[in-house]
């Protein structure tokens, strides 16, 4: 199934939307002459991207580019670089994105394709992990290239569970989960029986809780674009992972995300973790994190489904304003190519390897070493995910944790913003989701999907 055509009302609305929540932004940033000596990259704030600027410097000894990097929190990164291809400000030579903005952006002919530049035998495409390459190609172009691969799985502290006398199932249900969670549970020794992301943001909270919606039996729309977030299937969903957060999840759950959720694990204030494959490589750091060696990895839980892990790739793209483009290709091939892979093993540690990129990585024996306890478990979770089918329904649209449409970006952060808002008690899930019906029903709409 294909990325399906955005109607021009739809991509007329986002514009709109994006530029009246952000402000018109004047031409700016990056070097206007064109010389190619000096190029600005737009990051995420994670830890295999501070990574990447630590190491930057070997880049700019060997090529002699100097490369500025505006990082940034996951939320504000989207609303900036965003605002900054919509508007065709040109702040940026290199923006990170995922997987979900690669398509339509391509489509909308804000990025730069990459197939002549990836052509280059020793870039070697042909090394992409294949679920992921896809995942960044728009009507069999490539438009992106993955700094890091990933699914989801649920991780887990194997001593807390031994200290409580309990086993974790090898493909457990939401249900033994709860259950787990329940007599992990230790407040008053600051132990969370699980973390789940609570934190407003169509990546934050909606990540993990999509998931638990599909695998339920829920999901966003039918076939034909009706809303479906009051379903018995969706309500029953949210329920659960609201109750299972509030009781037995971190404290603040409403503002928790990712990186709190990261810290709670590896400090050994959270017994189990439903999140993004890539923490295992920062969770067994001996460096960074208390929890290194005494982590297990399982699949995602499930409920009705086979499966349920998403997928994503924080991605390296050029937008079409770049005056760099060269520049910024040198930069991306370097920081998604086999020998950066080893550079950051051999410098930072092989655990802190970005993941889920290139199946040469998985061939590295000191890779295959250090991260012995994950890197199975990552590849299969990536190459067990439908993107076209993650629930029980087939979707209009490729995606899991998102819906592929230029509104989503919008719609999916104010359906967050009530979500949390049931996290923290101010409100019940079913106001909750009655508000988020009326969002998705709008979009179908005023987007003309039901007409498309």
């Amino acid at each position: 199934m294909s990325t399906p055509t955005i109607p021009r009302a739809a991509l007329a609305a986002s514009l709109a939307a994006v530029l009246l929540a952000s402000g018109c932004a004047g031409a700016g940033g990056g070097n206007a002459d064109g010389d190619g000596d000096s190029i600005t990259i737009a990051t995420v704030a994670n830890p295999q991207m501070q990574d990447i600027e630590q190491l930057s410097e070997v880049f700019e000894e060997e090529t002699g580019i100097d490369v500025q990097f505006v990082v940034l929190p996951e939320n504000e990164l989207r609303d900036k670089v965003t605002q900054d291809i919509a508007t065709e400000s040109g702040q940026y030579d290199i923006v990170t994105i995922g997987t979900y903005e690669t398509p339509i952006w391509a489509e909308n002919g804000w990025l730069t394709a990459l197939d002549d530049y990836a052509s280059d035998p020793d870039y070697d495409v042909d090394d992409l992990l294949p679920p992921v390459r896809e995942a960044l190609t728009y009507e069999d172009g490539l438009y992106a290239v993955p700094f890091y691969g990933e699914s989801s799985f649920l991780m887990y502290r194997t001593d807390l569970f031994e200290a409580a006398g309990v086993t974790m199932p090898d493909n457990p249900t939401w249900d033994q989960v709860a259950d787990l969670a329940e007599q992990l549970h230790d407040p008053e020794n600051d132990v969370a029986g699980i973390c789940l992301r609570g934190l407003a943001g169509w990546g934050e909270v909606l990540a993990p809780l999509n998931t638990v919606i599909h695998t339920f039996g829920g999901r966003w729309y039918d076939e034909d674009w009706n809303a479906q977030l009051t379903s018995p299937e969706t309500r029953e969903a949210v329920q659960f992972y609201v109750d299972l957060v509030s009781r037995y999840g971190e404290p603040g759950a409403a503002n928790a995300g990712f990186s709190e959720c990261l810290t709670a694990t590896s400090q050994g204030n959270a017994a189990m973790w439903l999140d993004a494959t890539v923490a295992a490589s920062v969770l067994e750091d001996p460096n960074s994190s208390d929890a290194a060696g005494k982590m297990a990895y399982v699949p995602a839980p499930v409920v009705e489904t086979d499966a349920s892990g998403w997928l994503w790739a924080w991605s390296l793209a050029v937008p079409q304003t770049s005056q760099h483009k060269d520049a910024a290709w040198e930069f991306m091939a370097w920081a998604t190519g086999k020998d950066y892979m080893r550079l950051v093993g051999e410098e930072l540690g092989w655990t802190r390897v970005p993941p889920g990129s290139r199946a040469s990585t998985y061939e590295i024996p000191e890779y295959q070493e250090a991260a012995g306890a994950f890197a199975p478990q990552t590849l299969a979770a990536i190459e067990g995910v439908d993107v076209t089918m993650p629930g029980l329904y087939e979707q209009n649209w490729k995606g899991v944790q998102y819906i592929t449409i230029p509104e989503f970006q919008d719609l999916g952060t104010r359906v967050a913003q009530e979500i949390s808002a049931a996290i923290a008690g101010n409100q019940t899930v079913d106001e909750a989701l009655e508000k988020a019906q009326g969002y998705a029903e709008e979009v179908a709409e005023s987007g003309g999907y039901k007409d498309a």
